[in-house]
């Protein structure tokens, strides 16, 4: 009796599973999907990259010289122009005081030829002339003299030579004052001599600059490699400076993404360090080639209002807003099957049947979709993680619906 009541008990139990089994199919399986919503949705693309200073450079020396003196020290703050680091130079300043002491050497031989070299042969010209003029008449007066039987023609000889020499002074008398005037030759070799000279004195000043090595730019200090005492050698860094201003991102963006990008792109960054606060910044380049390796293409960012916390080599995470909808249908990406290809569709739940529905997308969201056609708002469609086919019976399951959490950036202009 109590083994025809047990076996009449389990014989029960298979029926009520065979017969909600047999409901359960003709509902069909349970799936998860999502519905769409009328919500705004953002299109962003998401990167990461480093923080930069404008410009960073590496200051070195181009002469081997012993390190006399360090100025400044990591984080410190520097001028334009600024003493850093001072090389021994004690034969580079003895040699520009020589040079110096040489120009005023030939400058005061420069003012000698035109206040006393130059008047000088000015008078010797007259004191020539007025030597010619009396040896031409001490001539004239031996030539009668000897005609008349007076003299010997040796005297009139004698008075010939004398008259060809003072002839010969008055010549080199005026040449010697002519090379002397403005636009002679003594005063362009005079020039020319205080022009070697002040040549001199700036190469001397040169090769000791080169031992006083200064900042080019406004900077910060990044790295100090040097100590006094040690040897600076052309090629070796001995500091490391970041040009003051706004810093800049240097990030790497998807090359799928490219076709979104475009100069002056409003972006929201955050850095590791400080997750809660976030910072504006602006596309302001997109390089002209895309990394084959990586498949991606570099972009920079400004940031024209830096927060203080900022600093150098920083990790930044930035997402870039390519556009907005403040009311539109939205439904999750994951929810949109082939959105990469031409023909993006859905499966969508209608009458307990799974139905294959084409879509049109617009802007792409972080985990969300723009849909502009094929759908309406409260329409359930499946997710593709589910098994379902096309044609399939499906009963609604749990819903992932559209994230709303998402704030829109206070820069995007509305």
């Amino acid at each position: 009796m109590k083994v025809h009541f047990k076996w009449a008990a389990g014989a029960a139990l298979v029926a009520i599973v065979l017969a909600v089994a047999v409901v359960n199919s003709r509902r069909g399986a349970l799936v998860q999907g999502a519905t769409v919503a009328q919500t705004g949705i953002v299109q962003s693309i998401a990167a990461t990259g480093r923080l930069n200073a404008p410009a960073r450079m590496d200051v070195g020396a181009d002469v081997t010289a012993t390190v006399l003196e360090v100025r400044v020290r990591e984080g410190d703050r520097v001028k334009a122009g600024q003493i850093l680091v001072r090389l021994q130079d004690a034969e580079a300043r003895a040699a520009l005081a020589q040079a110096r002491a040489a120009l005023v050497e030939t400058r005061q031989r420069a003012v000698q030829q035109a206040t006393v070299s130059a008047p000088v042969a000015s008078q010797a010209v007259v004191q020539a002339q007025t030597a010619f003029q009396s040896a031409e008449r001490e001539h004239q007066r031996a030539q009668d003299l000897v005609a008349q039987g007076f003299f010997s023609q040796q005297k009139l000889d004698d008075a010939r030579r004398a008259l060809d020499t003072a002839r010969s002074a008055l010549e080199s008398a005026r040449v010697q004052a002519q090379a002397n005037q403005t636009q002679g030759v003594e005063p362009a070799l005079a020039a020319s001599r205080v022009a070697q000279a002040q040549g001199a004195v700036d190469a001397a000043a040169a090769r000791l600059d080169r031992l006083q090595i200064t900042s080019p730019v406004d900077a910060v200090v990044l790295a100090r490699s040097v100590e006094p005492g040690s040897m600076a050698q052309p090629g070796r860094v001995l500091l490391s400076l970041a040009a003051q201003g706004n810093p800049r991102i240097d990030a790497a963006v998807d090359e799928k993404h490219l076709s979104m990008l475009s100069l002056g792109m409003a972006a929201r960054a955050v850095v590791d360090a400080f997750p809660g606060q976030p910072f504006d910044a602006k596309l302001s380049y997109i390089a002209p080639v895309v990394d084959p390796q990586r498949g991606s293409v570099d972009v920079r960012l400004d940031v024209p209002s830096p927060p203080a916390f900022l600093k150098p080599d920083m990790t930044v995470s930035v997402e870039l807003i390519g556009g907005r909808r403040d009311s539109t249908l939205v439904l999750p990406s994951a929810a949109v099957r082939d959105a990469d290809r031409g023909a993006p569709w859905v499966l969508l739940l209608q009458d307990g049947r799974a139905v294959r529905t084409a879509v049109k997308l617009g802007l792409n969201g972080v985990g969300s979709v723009e849909i502009t056609e094929g759908l309406k708002a409260g329409d359930f469609a499946i997710l593709q993680t589910e098994k379902a086919l096309a044609g399939d019976r499906v009963r609604r399951g749990p819903d992932a619906g559209v994230d709303k959490g998402f704030e829109v950036p206070s820069f995007i202009s509305r």
